[in-house]
């Protein structure tokens, strides 16, 4: 990390967790030495936003996401959460685009376009994930996938300083297989040169890009030094207590 980025560490849970054991994990960060400098966003399954958004409250540089939200602010939307419902939870932070979310269940880049609009215009900082698959990268498709995907959030982005992009290579999500950092690094790389050429060289040098993709408490020094990786967003890690260790990885 470099350029006075504040570094930033963010925990999907995604399906994962109840009452109890999110309670742990609350309970164990409210009772750790973080690090004050860096910035700990915590994404639990949507039923469960207040209740560490509650427990996590004296924590200053500790605040909750939403793992995904609805366009619309309300309708006969089955399943759905809108921006004001996870509002109303204690969330600051949205997910979107995630690859689970593209892949599985269908999410186009115009939805998630719609969805960055809609997040915006609530008040919510956008984390907005993009990521090639292991065809694209054998190919040498990386950076134009990462670019259209981009294009889809930058079109519906009105003020970038609510924006985390996180790269998350659709290969190494979830499989163990994490990105070294020279390839992290690379791909970084090249999404803000694409930011400084497309949106605009101050945006370029202010927005984190964090990584995601099988990080844990061994691989996320390496990966932490790298210039242009700014943090994480971290999946299964971010359920285990080794999940301090990753947040406090830059600590002097």
């Amino acid at each position: 990390m470099s350029g006075g980025r504040q570094f930033f560490v963010g925990g999907n849970f995604k399906m994962n967790g109840n009452t109890e054991s999110l309670s742990v994990i609350a309970d164990r960060l409210h009772t750790s030495d973080l690090d004050g400098t860096v910035e700990v966003v915590l994404a639990p399954p949507a039923p469960y936003l207040a209740l560490l958004n509650s427990k996590l409250a004296a924590k200053e540089n500790v605040n909750v996401s939403a793992q995904n939200v609805h366009e619309a602010e309300k309708g006969a939307f089955t399943g759905e959460i809108s921006c004001s419902m996870a509002l109303d939870c204690g969330a600051r932070y949205a997910i979107l685009g995630h690859s689970e979310r593209r892949h599985v269940f269908g999410e186009s880049n115009q939805q998630i376009g719609k969805k960055t609009k809609s997040v915006l215009a609530a008040g919510l900082v956008v984390i907005a994930c993009i990521g090639e698959k292991a065809e694209d990268r054998k190919s040498g498709n990386t950076i134009n996938v990462c670019v259209e995907q981009l294009t889809a959030f930058k079109e519906n982005i009105s003020d970038w300083s609510k924006v985390v992009i996180a790269y998350e290579p659709v290969w190494a999500i979830g499989t163990g297989e994490v990105a070294t950092p020279e390839i992290a690094q690379e791909t970084h790389s090249q999404i803000r040169s694409w930011l400084s050429e497309n949106v605009g060289s101050d945006v370029a040098a202010s927005t984190r890009i964090i990584y995601g993709g099988s990080v844990n408490g061994k691989n996320c020094k390496d990966l932490s030094v790298q210039p242009d990786i700014d943090g994480f967003l971290v999946g299964g890690a971010s359920l285990k207590p080794e999940f301090v260790d990753i947040i406090n990885c830059t600590r002097k």
